[in-house]
């Protein structure tokens, strides 16, 4: 019987990673006329006027951001997750929760790390009122006031609800879209927080220290990819659980 190398165990790995990306369709960009220059090293060719990605530099690009994804697993450091993209909304809040991350699925409000603390306070005011409804102590109020703290309740939640777990300013955001996130990815770089982003062919890959070029504008695309960033940071909390205890 023939034995299986390491080279030839990781050449399948690397195929299948190929193929997984190529099934969800990840190497569709957009016409060439939206090119963004920055884009080009990562492009294979053209077909039916669509820019194809080169999925091989694409599944390189994709083991560096989860190697980086890994080791905030293993540190138990917060990734925050955004996209307010019709097509990524119920993917970033699944997979955010699934790892209780926080995430913004939905448009980003402009300083939510620049000025962090002033958002804080407003999941925290979400927080009270939610706190007070569930425990009945709204009763003291009229029904109209009630009903506008109902209201304020649904307002706050449709901005901030996915923030509840961010207590401090997370190690590191994930956005799909960087070019339609762009008040996102420039906060972060004023804060110093990297950025890993999902990114098409229209976007500045220049603009994040991990892009990962694929296609940003499918749903099932976009949910590979954010499944395989789950996986990758719960590997490392396995780390840090695996880990051996430290002699004293």
């Amino acid at each position: 019987m023939t034995k299986t190398t390491d080279t030839e165990i990781a050449t399948t790995i690397d195929n299948s990673v190929v193929d997984a990306l190529f099934s969800v369709g990840a190497h569709f960009g957009f016409v060439k006329s939206r090119r963004h220059p920055s884009t080009k090293p990562f492009i294979f060719g053209v077909k039916n006027k669509i820019e194809i990605f080169d999925l091989e530099k694409t599944k390189d690009s994709l083991k560096r951001a989860l190697d980086f994804v890994e080791s905030l697993g293993e540190t138990g450091s917060k990734i925050l997750f955004v996209s307010g993209k019709n097509e990524a909304r119920a993917a970033i809040t699944a997979v955010a929760e699934g790892i209780n991350m926080p995430y913004v699925a939905g448009r980003f409000i402009g300083g939510s790390l620049t000025n962090f603390p002033e958002i804080r306070k407003r999941v925290e005011k979400l927080e009270t009122l939610v706190s007070q409804r569930e425990k009945g102590e709204l009763v003291k109020y009229t029904k109209k006031e009630r009903l506008l703290i109902d209201r304020e309740i649904d307002k706050l939640r449709e901005f901030f609800f996915g923030l509840s777990v961010m207590k401090n300013l997370p190690k590191a955001i994930f956005v799909v879209d960087s070019k339609k996130e762009f008040i996102a990815v420039k906060e972060a770089q004023k804060m110093g927080i990297p950025v890993i982003s999902l990114s098409g062919t229209d976007n500045n890959l220049n603009e994040v220290e991990f892009p990962i070029p694929g296609n940003d504008a499918s749903r099932t695309s976009i949910e590979y990819f954010l499944q395989k960033v789950a996986e990758a940071y719960k590997a490392g909390q396995m780390k840090k659980t695996d880990a051996p205890a430290l002699t004293q």
